[in-house]
């Protein structure tokens, strides 16, 4: 058997790369394309994308490039301002005056008068000339100053002093619930003294019918005191047992 006929007799496919090519070509016209062409266009898409990124990153970096810059020439020229104002001299301050001084300064001074000194004597003549003034200015002057020292104080006097004050409720109770309490809340007001102020007030229950007056007033602590309150009030015994402080609080 010669070789044609071997390889006829053969069952050999060699055309199979050329029909493995043209079915993946009709596959991928029937589902689009591979996997793999996908994956390079997303490729080239992120690449896109990336290079946008950059470009935009480049224009950022610009921007703060120039205001750096900005910034530098401000500070420059700070410092160059503030190396001018180290190097100038600063101004001399100014001594504060002092009180007495001020009142020296305001009082008249009157010129001390010079002798006139008579031509025609001889050298006892000098000693008859007062070369300094006397001492009656330095008087006249410690007397002007003393006199507005002491109106200033007067002045200073005349201010009205603060009064110190305080606020007291009071609880006056009666003997029994037949005590006739306007009455005794009258005869409470009827107490009357430099210093005091009655104020608002009120009927509290106690129990069994019984209620005591709550009056609240307003003293001077220099004037007027609890204990005085207290004995005042007592002495209306037809209608007031006892007398207590239920609340003190200063103004």
């Amino acid at each position: 058997m010669s070789g044609l006929q071997c390889l006829a007799s053969e069952n050999i496919w060699f055309d199979k790369q050329r029909y493995d090519e043209a079915e993946k070509r009709f596959y991928e016209g029937a589902n689009g394309p591979s996997s793999q062409q996908q994956q390079s266009s997303s490729h080239a898409g992120g690449d896109q994308e990336l290079v946008s990124r950059m470009k935009s990153l480049e224009l950022e970096n610009q921007a703060l490039h120039k205001v750096v810059e900005t910034m530098r020439d401000a500070l420059q020229k700070l410092e160059s301002r503030v190396a001018m104002l180290e190097k100038s001299p600063a101004p001399a301050a100014v001594p504060c005056a002092k009180v007495d001084d001020l009142v020296d300064q305001a009082a008249p001074v009157q010129a001390a008068p010079v002798k006139q000194v008579e031509n025609g004597g001889g050298d006892d003549d000098d000693d008859d000339i007062d070369l300094f003034g006397s001492d009656e200015d330095d008087d006249e002057a410690a007397r002007l100053k003393q006199e507005r020292l002491d109106a200033y104080a007067a002045k200073k006097s005349k201010k009205p002093a603060l009064i110190a004050k305080s606020s007291i409720l009071l609880d006056v109770k009666p003997w029994d619930d037949e005590t006739d309490m306007a009455k005794l809340e009258e005869c409470v007001r009827s107490v009357q003294m430099d210093g005091l102020l009655w104020g608002a007030s009120k009927l509290v229950p106690v129990g069994y019918g019984i209620k005591k007056l709550q009056i609240n007033c307003v003293v001077e602590d220099d004037k007027v005191g609890t204990d005085i309150l207290e004995e005042e009030i007592t002495k209306f015994e037809d209608y007031v047992q006892s007398v207590d402080v239920a609340a003190f609080n200063k103004i």
